[in-house]
């Protein structure tokens, strides 16, 4: 605020002292005093007077000066009417140095900027330049555009401006300090990391790998960072996926750590298969084994399966398609349209679309909105004679049937769409109702939705006897569902032949249950003596496991023997058993099944180590803004034409500081409890 010192109230009829006209003079600095004038209204009181509209306003009230700031907002604020629309008539003559308060002297401007105290940095500059750009998308040559380089002028004549190599070395410094973060945070979490990969196009001759990393960290919170982008020559060629894989595990120290790998079936065949499980196996003997090597990729599945039904369908597709067209492409049409829609009170109040092909899920909302508005496009030929409506009654009806189904695949696709992410305990229960959604429309006596559904169900049905063991041990981590819940699903999936499919699920996890053991007790190797050479003295690891495979020569192992012990030993029933015989949580709406985990680790020690690696299970290779396509991504040319580093670095560096920016999870208002 700008104060204007004054000991002495003017009154305008006395002559004023040398004191009050010093006052005076110092008043006349501010530029204010242009437009206003100061009146004694009574004793120790003035007012200042607008010269334009003649309101008044608080000045002096005794010993309280009112300052000036509230004038100045009244004549460059535009409050003042008489002011406001002499601008309004003449707004060219607003000139820097003609006194307008809008637009101060540039010596004033920078006093002003001055007396904020605030500093420029050039450094910092040049970092939040790097973050735009990275976060963004822009390209590098953006800081040699010639309007970036007004713009920047403009804000702060004294930035120095930087060259396109410079803001590369900028881009990639920040990945490399990012990454260090990242690896440290992933040297620090208790238990193991999940793989997926996906593979992007270009219009060179040249692909890319996405390898993306799915963990659970010690505080309990999931990540899914990208690890690596990858350029491979021959994207179908086996020693590519085999040494971009190799090159992710040796950058992130992940030798030894990889729980689970996941990559779409597009990209893979029972020979690459063969070869990623001998490959990662030597590194992961115990829990991967390849057991855990998945190429079912939900986002995708569904994907095709959308797909199949538009394809089943797309002479009626195209005629809704051409119709909605004709009305969003003309502002004419689409008045006409609203205005018919009107008159016959259609209730909708969905907005027509035209889609994009690259994305499903918008032909779907066409659709839905084109269905709701199929009244007003029957009568709209009286509104527009040029318009031809060319589907059918029979047809809007064969529509809203594709729309029945593909909400379907919507609702299930969507959920991997989700912020934060969702752990993959939700998924065993969403497919199981899906594929019992589609089973029964594949029996249904209507044959349109019969014969639309049935080739859906059976591509389903395949990716669920692959997918759904993995999927029910998820669900059995989670305290509402446990194996009860997984029971009562496969009877209902499977009826009668139930059962085996239980067993493997309770098999699963004992067998990796155990594994698990050795990392949180405590492990003595038995005392053996040296001359007896039944047994190989045994050594573990700083973290307790074991450093190999122990055999005897009467073909048992020391481990056998250690958890044959162990578990006869126990006075009470192993922390799988424990959990598993204990009541379900009640399922609450806000249930926070990480904030349980965290809660109830200490209970269950080992346990909860596998539950931290089996809920970070990855169901979809796809990021959240892919789950939708229709088409394997392309990479742009511009991007194509990247070093292989500066890529990996905007990259990755993106997809880490979108992860920061999210949210921690609030661990104190999560609708859990700890169990004892």
């Amino acid at each position: 605020m700008e104060i204007d010192t004054l000991v002495t109230p003017i009154n305008n009829n006395e002559q004023p002292d040398s004191e009050a006209q010093a006052n005076k003079r110092r008043r006349k600095k501010s530029i204010v005093w242009e437009h206003f004038t100061v009146e004694t209204v009574a004793a120790g009181c003035s007012r200042a007077y607008c010269k334009q509209c003649k309101k008044s306003f608080a000045y002096i009230t005794g010993s309280k000066l009112a300052g000036t700031s509230h004038l100045k907002r009244h004549i460059a604020l535009g409050i003042c009417p008489v002011s406001r629309q002499k601008n309004q008539q003449n707004p060219h003559s607003r000139t820097a140095g003609s006194g307008n308060i809008a637009d101060p002297p540039k010596k004033r401007a920078r006093a002003t900027a001055t007396l904020a105290g605030i500093p420029f940095d050039q450094d910092r500059c040049n970092h939040e330049i790097t973050k735009m750009i990275i976060v963004h998308d822009y390209p590098l040559h953006i800081v040699e555009h010639q309007g970036f380089i007004d713009f920047v002028r403009t804000l702060q004549p004294q930035f120095n401006l930087i060259s396109f190599d410079a803001v590369q070395g900028d881009c990639v410094n920040m990945y490399l300090r990012e990454k260090q973060n990242l690896l440290n945070l992933i040297n620090g979490i208790p238990g193991r990391v999940n793989l997926t990969v996906d593979f992007w196009t270009s219009n060179q001759t040249v692909s890319y790998v996405f390898l993306r990393g799915h963990f659970i960290d010690g505080d309990w919170n999931l990540h899914r960072p990208i690890l690596n982008v990858i350029m491979v020559t021959f994207p179908d060629s086996d020693d590519c996926l085999n040494q971009s894989i190799l090159t992710c595990l040796a950058d992130w120290n992940l030798e030894g750590r990889l729980f689970t790998l996941a990559l779409d079936q597009s990209f893979s065949n029972e020979t690459v298969m063969g070869n990623l499980r001998g490959l990662l196996s030597v590194k992961n003997p115990v829990t991967l084994n390849g057991q855990l090597l998945s190429r079912n990729c939900y986002a995708r599945v569904l994907s095709r399966l959308a797909l199949d039904v538009m394809w089943a369908m797309k002479e009626t597709i195209n005629k809704v398609r051409d119709i909605v067209k004709y009305v969003k492409t003309s502002e004419s049409h689409e008045e006409k349209f609203l205005e018919l829609k009107q008159q016959l009170r259609v209730p909708s109040l969905k907005d027509l679309l035209i889609d994009d092909r690259s994305k499903w899920d918008t032909t779907y909302h066409m659709l839905v909105a084109a269905c709701e508005l199929k009244e007003v496009f029957v009568f709209f030929d009286t509104s527009d004679p040029d318009f031809r409506m060319t589907v059918s009654m029979a047809e809007w009806k064969e529509v809203e049937t594709v729309c029945v189904y593909l909400k379907f695949l919507f609702d299930a696709a969507n959920i991997l769409t989700a912020q934060p992410y969702p752990t993959a305990n939700i998924f065993f229960p969403e497919v199981a109702k899906l594929l019992m959604e589609l089973t029964h429309a594949a029996m249904s006596q209507d044959p349109l939705v019969r014969n639309l559904i049935k080739p859906l169900q059976e591509k389903f049905d395949q990716y669920w006897r692959e997918s759904c063991l993995i999927l029910a041990a998820a669900a059995a981590m989670d305290p509402r569902y446990k194996m009860n819940h997984v029971e009562r699903t496969f009877t209902d999936v499977f009826g009668e032949n139930a059962e085996p499919w239980i067993r493997i699920v309770e098999d699963g996890l004992r067998e990796l249950f155990l594994d698990y053991i050795l990392q949180v007790l405590p492990w003595t190797a038995p005392n053996v003596d040296e001359g007896n050479e039944g047994m190989i003295k045994t050594e573990t690891s700083q973290e307790g496991s074991l450093d190999a495979s122990l055999f005897s020569v009467d073909g048992f192992s020391d481990f056998d023997v250690y958890i044959s012990e162990f578990t006869s030993n126990q006075q009470t029933k192993s922390e799988l058993d424990q959990y598993l015989e204990e009541s379900e949580v009640p399922d609450e709406l806000e249930f926070d099944i990480l904030s349980w985990w965290r809660l109830n680790g200490v209970k269950y020690p080992a346990l909860s180590r596998m539950a931290s690696d089996i809920l970070s299970l990855p169901v979809s290779s796809l990021s959240a803004d892919s789950v939708f396509d229709t088409d394997i991504r392309k990479m742009d040319s511009y991007r194509s034409s990247l070093s292989s580093l500066t890529l990996e670095a905007l990259v990755c560096t993106k997809d880490w500081l979108q992860c920061e920016s999210l949210s921690p999870i609030d661990f104190s208002d999560a609708l859990v409890k700890m169990e004892f």
